[in-house]
């Protein structure tokens, strides 16, 4: 069980990698975009440290309002609902 959870934290963190990576590839490229609610998405289902690792490696959407509140707001919840896991 904890297997199979780890490896779908890992295959969502990879998929977020990717979609920030795409969708700033996408943006220098004057293509269309990867929405905003799905990098979003990607980072509430648990890929918000990829989420995190990508907007710096990248340099993307870092400064863009309100999406950098939401998905701090985002880590932070998960980063409670995960201190509130191991204390219990």
């Amino acid at each position: 069980m904890f297997d199979a959870v780890l490896l779908a934290v890992l295959l969502i963190n990879i998929a977020a990698v990717f979609a920030f990576w795409s969708d700033k590839r996408r943006a220098i490229a004057g293509e269309r975009r990867i929405s905003e609610a799905t990098l979003l998405k990607l980072a509430l289902l648990g890929g918000s440290p990829g989420a995190l690792v990508a907007r710096q490696v990248f340099r993307h959407k870092t400064r863009k309002e309100p999406f950098s509140t939401r998905l701090l707001l985002i880590v932070a919840v998960q980063a409670g609902v995960g201190i509130g896991l191991l204390v219990l």
